[in-house]
């Protein structure tokens, strides 16, 4: 196979999207024959700034692929980690290719805007002869369980909440809601300000409250998230950037608490139960969160929108409405990964109203015996295994972690046995390790491991 003058080999192909070409392969063969040096740096909130050092080949032959393997290697830093400036040294095509890409009108205006907007500053390109130096900002919270605490996790289409005592859990809810079509904030409050005084009622006291919500969070402010879709901007900025802020803030003052994205909630919980650090966890459910806790045990203040991360770098890819971007995982792994494949597989889906009823319908075939429901979970389960050696490129990660609705049941399972398949078959020499949650992670849930985010004066290093 070839593209863009690179050529690969891919033996495992998911039966449901035989166009599929996972990024790895194309890197992989890409970097064998590059030998030009090529840096770039991306800079993000509080002067923190990430570099990457590549090689591309500068040659007349190889320019489209030069283009296209830096262009998504700057896409797939921007997701991780977050940034609003580039710096580039090197190619000074390749620069002027990435200030039209990223400036108004160009192929990335998107990325530039919603980087821009969430940062709150201006998007910008530039060519220069030393980047700035690495700095990395790292967070300091999580495993702690000693004292009264609540825990409370918000997702897309429930939100569960826990009252823990010094590490038992006694009392834990899920509740039902709708966030992403509500418009007024007050919805939002409301419901969370309900959930944190239902678990009060089952405390003593409170002396943490601790929130895992989807979305990107910084500072215990939300910069931006899904749950807030339908709301205004105008509306947003007032009232749902320090939503939770003030919501702990009505269970009574000098509470401590924190606010973190999901994944990175799921990345502690592993970390915490299993007893292994430098782990990604990503949650194939509504969409796909994704978190990781470095070697050290510690949060790294990125963005890990791993959703928006390219992992298909065919031109049929699939197409993702919110960015007008190919390939992505948000297509891939999560409920929109089973819609647009049941057409492929001879389910109809069209009578069915939300995305969860259609994944539980789906679900359902697969536990009567239909075989394209299985040929669904297969084929994701081929998307993941060439997508965990990409995952581990970026991250280093020495496991990933794989939770969500699409993994429950037997098509978890289905999915956990063919990516294991392709990563033996294609990827012998991976040594990133796939977990699925054992049953004492399942037992403390996102809302019980969103307890544990607030530090206080005693520490206890593990759930119990």
């Amino acid at each position: 196979m070839k593209l863009h003058n690179i050529e690969f080999e891919i033996k495992y192909k998911p039966e449901l999207d035989l166009g599929f070409i996972p990024i790895y392969k194309y890197n992989e063969a890409f970097l064998k024959t590059a030998k030009v040096p090529f840096s770039f740096a991306v800079e993000r909130q509080n002067k923190e700034v990430s570099v990457t050092n590549t090689f591309i080949h500068d040659t007349e032959d190889f320019a489209d692929a030069d283009w296209y393997y830096i262009e998504r290697l700057v896409k797939t830093q921007l997701w991780q980690k977050g940034g609003y400036r580039i710096y580039v040294k090197g190619s000074k095509r390749i620069f002027g290719l990435l200030k039209d890409a990223y400036g108004t009108g160009g192929r990335r205006t998107f990325d530039a805007a919603f980087m821009s907007g969430l940062y709150q500053e201006e998007f910008e390109v530039f060519h220069c002869n030393d980047l700035p130096q690495p700095y990395e900002k790292i967070k300091d919270f999580g495993r702690s369980f000693d004292g009264c605490r609540i825990g409370f996790d918000a997702g897309g289409s429930d939100y569960k909440v826990a009252a823990v005592i010094d590490g038992d859990v006694v009392y834990n809810q899920e509740t039902v809601w709708n966030p992403k079509i509500n418009s007024d904030p007050e919805y939002h409050f409301k419901n969370i300000v309900e959930g944190l005084m239902n678990a009060a009622k089952h405390l003593p006291r409170v002396d943490a409250i601790g929130i895992s919500s989807a979305g990107i969070i910084a500072d215990n402010r939300v910069l931006y998230a899904h749950l807030f879709n339908a709301v205004s901007r105008e509306q947003f900025d007032a009232k749902c950037r320090d939503i939770y802020i003030r919501a702990t803030g009505e269970m009574g003052k000098n509470i401590l608490f924190e606010v973190a994205n999901d994944g990175d909630v799921a990345a502690l919980a592993g970390s915490v139960n299993m007893g292994k650090n430098n782990m990604l966890g990503v949650a194939m459910g509504t969409s796909f969160a994704g978190g990781f806790v470095n070697k050290d045990g510690n949060v790294m203040q990125w963005l890990n929108e791993v959703a928006f991360i390219p992992v298909d770098v065919s031109p049929t890819a699939a197409f993702d409405n919110w960015t007008s971007e190919l390939g992505v995982p948000e297509q891939y792994f999560c409920q929109n990964a089973v819609i647009r494949l049941a057409k492929s597989a001879g389910i109809s889906l069209e009578h069915i109203d939300t995305p969860a009823k259609k994944l539980k319908a789906v679900q359902e075939q697969l536990a009567e015996g239909h075989e394209g429901a299985a040929a669904i979970f297969r084929t994701i389960g081929c998307y993941l295994g060439h997508s965990i050696p990409h995952f581990n490129d970026i991250y280093g990660a020495e496991h990933i972690l794989v939770l969500g609705r699409v993994m429950s049941g037997e098509g978890g399972s289905i999915i956990e046995k063919t990516a294991k398949e392709v990563l033996r078959g294609e990827y012998p020499n991976n040594k990133t390790e796939l977990v699925l949650p054992d049953e004492k992670t399942r037992r403390m849930g996102q809302s019980v491991a969103a307890a544990s985010l607030p530090k206080n004066k005693r520490n206890c290093p593990m759930y119990t």
